[in-house]
C-alpha cells in the first residue's frame, strides 16, 4: 500500500447533508460494518474497529465539539 500524504482539513456541510452522513455512520456502527465516506474528493474507509471519542473546546466566546474517529492502518 502506497504511503498517503499528510492531510488536515475541515469541510462544512449543509445541515441535511451532515445529518445524512451521521445517520449512515450510526447505521454502520450499529451493524459492525466498515464506514465509507468521501471528504473533499478523497474516499475514506473507516474500519469497524476504530476508536471513537468526543472532544469539547472553549476559547473566549467560542465553543467547539468534535466527534473524532481514530484508527491505525496495518503495515
Amino acid at each position: 500500500m502506497a504511503k498517503k500524504k499528510k492531510r488536515d482539513l475541515e469541510k462544512s456541510y449543509p445541515t441535511a447533508e451532515f445529518v445524512a452522513k451521521l445517520r449512515r455512520f450510526a447505521d454502520a456502527l450499529e451493524s459492525g460494518r466498515r464506514f465509507r465516506i468521501q471528504i473533499a474528493g478523497e474516499r475514506i474507509s473507516v474500519p469497524a474497529g476504530a476508536v471513537f471519542n468526543i472532544e469539547h473546546e472553549r476559547e473566549g466566546n467560542q465553543e467547539e465539539i468534535e466527534f473524532q474517529i481514530k484508527w491505525t492502518h496495518e503495515a
